[in-house]
């Protein structure tokens, strides 16, 4: 089953927990699973949530007597020894440990002696377990989700003052994708950057997928441009019979008139350097008819940035465009075949009928070239003659 969260108002641990309850996780039944762990005065709630005209769960953890504070050692100990399943305490466990990693890079000391004074205390603890419990219970075995927004602003906390994002916020979120809005509010917590970064396999568009139920979970404060809310999209992959992957990329680009041609050379090195998937030089006219060149660099989504940098770093341009874009593509994967000059890596490609085909890497090629000074022509054709061999051999 594939969950699809979608953090259009951003994610913490309440917000997860009741959008998981909301999917149909019976309450008395996650109660009585939470009371499991050694934990004591503490009151779980749910109640119905308006936001925007929108029904969602909000939960609520009354603390009655919160006790001393826990470091990260304390709370490992309590997990690794309660009796929940091995697959609720793994993924408490990582939560909490990329929390403690975040915390303890901030502030300068060993991982086992942090304290956790927002996200340490009994409700973070309920948020986290009760989360990776729902989880199990409604058989959720892969989780997408969107990119985050992140709001702006200060929020006050034991050590003082910080900036939104909170920093152990931000360290949690390093390689994920993120975007800046206007609200003046901390929309992604520690605990649910945590929580997201941990579950999540990828970052992206909604993939195609057969929605089967949808869940709302409510955020504690009202926000004027959006519905406080997290939505996870409850369903499975859609069934696809042509052999074809579906992948999202985004799509740079900048037309340049005023460059030293010398420079595209290095520039390209530098693209693919970067994490390019591709990148091509387009003739254009520009205004004033002047001939230009048109640079367009295919990558994935966590790469944008930094090859939106090299851009404006390498070239004469002023700014770059970028949009988003899916691609289908036959399945690919990376093999090494023993051939006459020996092991040579290669591409495996299935077409969309199901039939398979070996493909000659050029990178491997070239080498063999250079190294026994043979046309490269002739390397490839005796590669792709024996690999053509091999796949006869593979069908019989």
């Amino acid at each position: 089953m594939l969950a699809y969260f979608d953090c259009f108002a951003g994610i913490s641990g309440d917000m997860t927990l009741g959008a998981l309850v909301d999917l149909g996780v019976p309450v008395d039944w996650l109660q009585n699973e939470l009371s499991r762990l050694p934990l004591t005065g503490y009151q779980m709630s749910t109640r119905p949530v308006m936001r925007s005209g929108i029904q969602a769960t909000g939960v609520r953890v009354e603390i009655q007597n919160a006790g001393d504070s826990r470091n990260y050692k304390k709370i490992r100990s309590l997990l690794e020894d309660c009796v929940l399943s091995d697959r609720v305490k793994s993924t408490s466990l990582a939560v909490f440990e990329r929390l403690a990693r975040a915390e303890a890079d901030i502030h300068g000391c060993a991982i086992e002696e942090v304290h956790f004074h927002e996200v340490g205390g009994v409700d973070a603890i309920v948020d986290i377990v009760g989360s990776a419990l729902c989880l199990e219970k409604l058989g959720i075995t892969e989780v997408m989700a969107s990119p985050l927004p992140v709001g702006s602003g200060f929020v006050d906390c034991q050590h003082g003052r910080l900036p939104v994002p909170a920093p152990a916020t931000i360290e949690i979120l390093k390689d994920v994708p993120l975007y800046g809005t206007d609200v003046v509010a901390e929309l992604v917590t520690p605990t649910g950057a945590a929580i997201i970064a941990c579950l999540a396999e990828s970052f992206g568009p909604l993939p195609p997928v057969h929605i089967k139920k949808i869940g709302y979970g409510a955020g504690q404060r009202e926000l004027t441009d959006r519905p406080n809310l997290l939505r996870i999209l409850l369903g499975t992959a859609a069934d696809t019979t042509d052999n074809l992957q579906t992948e999202h990329i985004s799509i740079l680009e900048t037309c340049i008139d005023d460059m030293n041609p010398e420079f595209f050379g290095f520039l390209m090195e530098r693209l693919y350097a970067d994490g390019a998937l591709d990148v091509y030089w387009i003739p254009v006219h520009m205004k004033k008819n002047r001939p230009g060149t048109l640079v367009q660099v295919l990558c994935r989504e966590d790469r944008k940035d930094a090859l939106i940098q090299r851009l404006l770093s390498e070239t004469t341009s002023l700014g770059v465009r970028y949009y988003q874009a899916a691609r289908r593509m036959l399945a690919r994967e990376q093999v090494t075949v023993r051939t006459s000059f020996g092991e040579v890596r290669m591409k495996r490609v299935t077409d969309p009928g199901g039939g398979r085909r070996l493909v000659p890497e050029y990178d491997v090629c070239r080498e063999i070239a250079l190294r026994r000074n043979i046309p490269l022509r002739s390397v490839y054709e005796t590669i792709a003659k024996e690999a053509a061999e091999i796949n006869i051999s593979d069908k019989r």
